[in-house]
């Protein structure tokens, strides 16, 4: 692989070919799939959201084809379906990028923005594009809350703050303070294998979510 080059100034790029394996396979998958998304996925929400939510990369069938986070695949069931009832999504179901669904007070983005084989990316292309999530973390002054789901997104939260990854150990529902009234909160990855070898259940995710929004929002009265 060539070399990939950090910038600490990267603002989200919609052309972004910095890593050569994703840049081939999203080509590769563009020449099957004409009709999907296929390009660096941005981030979809609330610009002044006081949450964050950090997910792992796009899914094939998901994001890199609709253009939205967590958008057309499983994993996006039980996330916007949970985010809804918190009151953080003016509805329950993402279908597609254009279907009016908004995030109230929250923000998605993901670790890699590019659709990585095997939804594995590698340790480099990782680190590559915690540039963008560097910026996007630097430019969102009214972020309270951060929730990374599973344990790369944790991960890249902290390289991208700068923080080292042994102070803070990822464990669902774990929080850590990151100063600057600022909180990491981890939640396992809402992926299908998780739900359903049960690793992850709804009432643990919602927990957390519900937690997320406290922590970000203030705690509801009553």
């Amino acid at each position: 692989m060539a070399p990939l080059l950090p910038n600490m100034n990267s603002k989200f790029d919609p052309g972004c070919r910095r890593c050569p394996r994703l840049a081939a396979f999203l080509d590769a998958v563009r020449e099957e799939e004409p009709g999907y998304f296929c390009r660096p996925v941005p981030p979809f929400g609330d610009p002044k959201a006081r949450l964050l939510i950090v997910g792992l990369a796009p899914g094939r069938h998901g994001a890199n084809r609709t253009g939205r986070p967590f958008t057309g695949d499983h994993a996006g069931i039980l996330l916007y379906r949970t985010l809804h009832k918190f009151g953080l999504a003016s509805g329950p179901t993402s279908i597609a990028a254009d279907d009016g669904l908004e995030l109230l007070n929250a923000r998605i983005t993901n670790s890699v923005k590019c659709l990585p084989p095997a939804n594995k990316p590698l340790p480099l292309e990782i680190k590559a594009c915690n540039d963008f999530l560097r910026t996007e973390l630097a430019q969102s002054h009214e972020v309270r809350v951060i929730l990374a789901l599973g344990a790369i997104a944790h991960a890249a939260v902290l390289r991208a703050l700068e923080l080292p990854n042994g102070a803070h150990r990822f464990a669902h529902a774990a929080e850590h303070a990151l100063g600057g009234d600022r909180v990491l909160l981890d939640s396992y990855h809402c992926s299908r294998y998780n739900t359903q070898t049960r690793r992850l259940t709804t009432p643990m995710f919602e927990g957390v979510i519900g937690r997320a929004r406290d922590l970000a929002l203030g705690a509801p009265a009553g």
